[in-house]
């Protein structure tokens, strides 16, 4: 009967201690938007917090060769409802992103067989032939100056540092979300010289 009495009482949300800060501002963003009054409860709860986020949950590729790495932010990927598929170098990036759907692309930097400018590159020569933007964005293992230039002069959108700061990235994904990923995301399904792979494959 709490959520009848605080609808009684005339407030707008409602929700259980111990309040996580993410919740709380979820709470705050959809009780401004007025989407408590959208439910037949009239008021914003945890029920209706965790229907949001399943309904702008992202289909996104992580390239990242450090298992650990791996591990951390799939943990704060999922903890928040996306789905997550993990690509241990640069090339395997390719081929999934040549098969696959994807909203958004977090590329390591350095990595085996093919690093994430070299991926970032066969993309964006991809895009410029079909069409549309991924967006891709970069992770580096140390915050130095000039690597946020460097990266944006490599095709990536933005750049986060490691360790990743769950707020941070948080940020960055809401910030490139809805930019046209999931139109570009499917490459040609051909396996031949016209994809990234046999352009690579033409390169050596």
């Amino acid at each position: 009967g709490d959520i009848a009495r605080c609808k009684k009482l005339g407030l707008s949300g409602y929700l259980v201690k111990p309040v996580k800060q993410s919740e709380l501002l979820d709470a705050i963003v959809l009780v401004l938007a007025g989407k408590g009054q959208e439910d037949r409860r009239g008021i914003v709860t945890q029920h209706i917090i965790r229907e949001e986020r399943y309904q702008r949950r992202l289909k996104i590729l992580l390239a990242e060769d450090n298992y650990i790495n791996q591990r951390v932010v799939v943990r704060i990927l999922e903890k928040e409802g996306h789905k997550v598929t993990v690509a241990d170098n640069g090339q395997k990036a390719v081929d999934l992103l040549e098969s696959n759907v994807f909203d958004l692309v977090l590329m390591d930097v350095q990595m085996p067989e093919m690093d994430g400018f070299e991926a970032t590159e066969f993309v964006r020569q991809r895009e410029a032939s079909t069409g549309g933007h991924m967006p891709i964005i970069a992770m580096t293992a140390h915050a130095m100056k000039g690597d946020r230039e460097r990266c944006l002069e490599a095709g990536m959108d933005d750049y986060i540092s490691k360790p990743v700061d769950p707020q941070k990235l948080m940020s960055l994904l809401a910030k490139h979300n809805g930019k046209g990923g999931r139109a570009t995301g499917r490459y040609s399904q051909e396996r031949g010289p016209g994809s990234l792979v046999g352009e690579r494959q033409e390169r050596l």
